[in-house]
């Protein structure tokens, strides 16, 4: 069954291994923030250091496989029709807009998002981590370094599964930040089979 994630929130729910989670996009251009913990130890999390080091390149697709911080397989990217996400930026933050945007009222962002719904599972906000930025569009000024977030390349019911290679508390939200899903704020669905 599919379960829809509305604007600039965020849910957590267990996903047993051998389980595949479709991340999709129904209406075009929103990101969605993906931390993944393993459910038996929660100290052990999905790591983009270990997963991009391990892949040797930045932008992971199809056949790639997420690592935990302890090297450990956690999902393996399945089919993927958009092919281009992010795994360098956390989750946005009051401190994002504040100190990005300049916001004077800022919204609490993924990662206020991720603490609520991970607070169930005893996950605590310090524990959040550098999330797979599901269909983010970062691009990378390969001479500076320099980064910029583009509107995401998905388009109106794109999709990426992942299969779990460990039982596992995943973190899913439909990002806040307007930058990142060209601003507009829109939901996200998943579906676990």
């Amino acid at each position: 069954m599919i379960q829809t994630i509305a604007p600039r929130t965020g849910t957590a729910f267990r996903l047993a291994r051998g389980q595949v989670l479709t991340v999709i996009d129904p209406q075009g251009e929103q990101v969605s923030d993906m931390v993944a913990y393993n459910a038996d130890d929660p100290e052990e999390y999905l790591s983009s250091g270990r997963s991009i080091d391990y892949a040797s390149r930045l932008f992971l697709s199809t056949g790639d496989i997420l690592f935990s911080n302890r090297s450990r397989p956690m999902l393996e990217i399945g089919e993927d029709r958009v092919g281009r996400h992010d795994f360098t930026l956390t989750p946005c933050s009051k401190d994002t807009f504040r100190i990005l945007y300049g916001d004077k009222t800022p919204h609490h962002g993924c990662q206020g998002n991720l603490e609520q719904a991970l607070k169930p599972f005893g996950i605590a906000p310090d524990r959040i981590t550098v999330a797979f930025n599901v269909f983010m569009h970062v691009a990378i000024d390969a001479e500076t370094g320099e980064i910029s977030v583009r509107p995401p390349l998905s388009k109106a019911d794109d999709f990426t599964r992942f299969r779990a290679d460990m039982d596992l508390i995943v973190g899913l939200t439909a990002c806040s930040a307007g930058q990142s899903n060209n601003f507009s704020y829109k939901p996200i669905q998943y579906r676990v089979d």
